[in-house]
């Protein structure tokens, strides 16, 4: 037995509210581990019965009482909501709670009362209005781990990408890329897969920036000046990392059964081909944490929300890869 997860409620206006109730839903078929969800009871019920989702929804006092209901019942750490929620209308007014939820989960996390963290979608614009100062989840959830380095990973059953650069535009992706950065995100990425997913000698795909990996420098000097200098740190890391490589040949399926994950210089880069492959079930895992983080790979989608079609299957990955991975840390602890 593992702990239960600890879910955020996210955007309250958006999708995240539905697809928490179809998750609970599809539990036993989609095998899921127990989990508990940070929100407001009344409003899931209310949901439930405005979807015709037949979710029997029970709040709950601390972390430790969801195992016992989650069999029967969707278990709710009681989270007040200052506003109504206007369905597909996010509000300022309740940006204070969804960022105190996710800080929350972090605290039950990290003390050993949760096993996981996995988030719904927030609305970034509206946390902004609000006052919210991080580009997004990732780097706030550094900040409430103690200033540790994030580094993303997208994954459907296909593939994995690890994107250098991620809230940044593009301009400032390129302007900023450096071999330092490369590397870290190399050596963490690595590490993870070998941690979390049991791969004993990780094989990273770097790829290039520029077009043909900027073709010896003719299309583009960050190949040779910046990209190719960190494969070889990272080789000399006793990492199994290989490129340059052409960002438009590294996704066909001959080149995906060559490496476990591919090194991204930018967000639009490694996001693409994972959502052209599989849109629907793309999990967002935060490595360099000192817990473990799931998300599904879309946003809030406020123009369905409250219609009854939002696709629960990113979430319902994003919570079993979740509680994979707190099991596979239970049972094989990290050596030394």
């Amino acid at each position: 037995m593992i702990l239960p997860l600890a879910l955020t409620l996210g955007e309250p206006a958006g999708i995240g509210g539905e697809i928490t109730l179809k998750a609970w839903a599809q539990r036993d078929a989609a095998r899921l581990p127990a989990f508990f969800v940070l929100d407001d009871p009344a409003r899931l019920r209310r949901l439930a019965g405005e979807l015709g989702l037949k979710v029997p929804v029970d709040a709950v006092a601390a972390p430790e009482d969801a195992a016992s209901v989650f069999a029967h019942a969707l278990p709710v750490l009681s989270i007040k909501l200052p506003r109504p929620v206007i369905v597909g209308k996010p509000d300022p007014g309740n940006a204070p709670a969804v960022i105190a939820a996710i800080a929350d989960a972090v605290g039950f996390v990290k003390s050993g009362r949760a096993a996981a963290l996995v988030t719904n979608p927030i609305q970034k614009e509206t946390l902004y209005a609000a006052g919210f100062s991080h580009p997004g989840h990732t780097e706030y959830l550094a900040e409430l781990a103690g200033g540790v380095t994030p580094v993303m990973m997208l994954l459907c059953q296909d593939l994995r990408v690890v994107p250098v650069t991620i809230h940044r535009s593009l301009s400032e992706s390129i302007a900023g890329l450096n071999t330092a950065e490369i590397v870290t995100v190399g050596r963490i990425a690595a590490a993870s897969l070998k941690r979390d997913f049991g791969i004993a000698r990780p094989r990273l795909a770097v790829a290039g920036l520029n077009p043909h990996a900027g073709e010896a420098g003719t299309l583009g000097r960050e190949e040779i000046d910046i990209i190719a200098p960190a494969v070889r740190e990272l080789q000399a890391l006793g990492i199994d990392a290989r490129g340059p490589a052409p960002a438009d040949t590294l996704f066909h399926a001959a080149a995906r059964a060559r490496y476990d994950a591919a090194i991204c210089m930018y967000h639009d880069q490694a996001l693409i081909p994972l959502k052209t492959i599989d849109f629907d079930r793309g999990v967002n895992i935060t490595l360099g944490l000192p817990f473990i983080r799931t998300s599904p790979d879309h946003g809030t989608a406020c123009d369905i929300a409250g219609k009854g079609v939002a696709n629960p299957a990113s979430l319902i990955a994003a919570i079993a890869i979740a509680g994979e991975l707190a099991k596979r840390r239970v049972v094989e602890p990290t050596p030394g």
